[in-house]
């Protein structure tokens, strides 16, 4: 394809805007704001090249001076909502307890802009901030005996539990608002059907799980239990590599 590069370019290590002429009308924190307004408002499907130029008032043609890809303008949106939510100056020496802090800030960066979840791969791991994030992860791990190896699975899971919780609660919220009438009666219709199911006598476990429900589920305590429970089965292992040297 024509004016397509021979070789895969990260867009960090291109200038703020390819060719010659005048200075540049806008900046990438210019375009990668256009870009998060319009997908905070319409999801990420709204975000094209077409409509963040028209955000911008400039031309379609014009963009693609700036932003080659559409990968590319999605990379930083990306890195300019991680940037949003500064980091703290330092870890508080306590692994586990930044872990969460940063999990959690993780949480709300992804409710605050729902289109992130989608985003959220390895592809758009190399933007400035993105590698900031993992670097000061790391940092907050200093004390763990672990190898960088290890470090760096126990930071991809954390982030994956994340990642699928958040996108989780999404998808809910989402189906939850689509539906022609009250949540409050679809659950009832649900709840019934399954009442229906179990009095078949076919699923004995299932019925002595349920009859355990204590009332309607703590989505914030499942969280924490699903971080500590990643965050705990790396903790024996440091455990055991330290005692071997002592």
């Amino acid at each position: 394809m024509a004016g397509r590069p021979a070789e895969p370019e990260v867009i960090w290590a291109r200038p703020e805007r390819a060719g010659r002429g005048p200075k540049a009308a806008y900046s990438r924190a210019d375009i990668a704001s256009a870009a998060v307004r319009i997908a905070d408002a319409g999801g990420i499907g709204a975000v094209t090249m077409r409509h963040v130029a028209a955000e911008l008032g400039c031309g379609t043609m014009s963009l693609y001076n700036y932003i080659p890809r559409k990968e590319d303008l999605h990379e930083l949106m990306v890195d300019a909502v991680a940037g949003a939510y500064p980091l703290p100056e330092e870890p508080s020496g306590d692994w586990r307890a930044d872990l969460t802090h940063l999990a959690y800030r993780a949480r709300t960066m992804m409710r605050d802009h729902p289109w992130m979840a989608g985003l959220m791969s390895s592809a758009y791991g190399f933007s400035p901030n993105v590698i900031g994030f993992l670097e000061y992860s790391l940092h907050c791990l200093d004390g763990l005996d672990l190898s960088y190896g290890e470090k760096m699975e126990l930071v991809a899971m954390i982030n994956g539990v994340v990642t699928t919780y958040v996108a989780n609660e999404l998808h809910t919220a989402e189906r939850v608002r689509a539906l022609p009438w009250s949540a409050e009666r679809e659950h009832e219709i649900r709840i019934a059907y399954m009442a229906s199911e179990l009095s078949s006598g076919r699923y004995p476990r299932l019925s002595a799980a349920l009859a355990e429900d204590s009332g309607p589920i703590d989505l914030d305590a499942v969280f924490d239990r699903a971080l500590s429970r990643v965050l705990d089965s790396f903790a024996p292992a440091a455990e055991r590599k330290g005692s071997r040297r002592s």
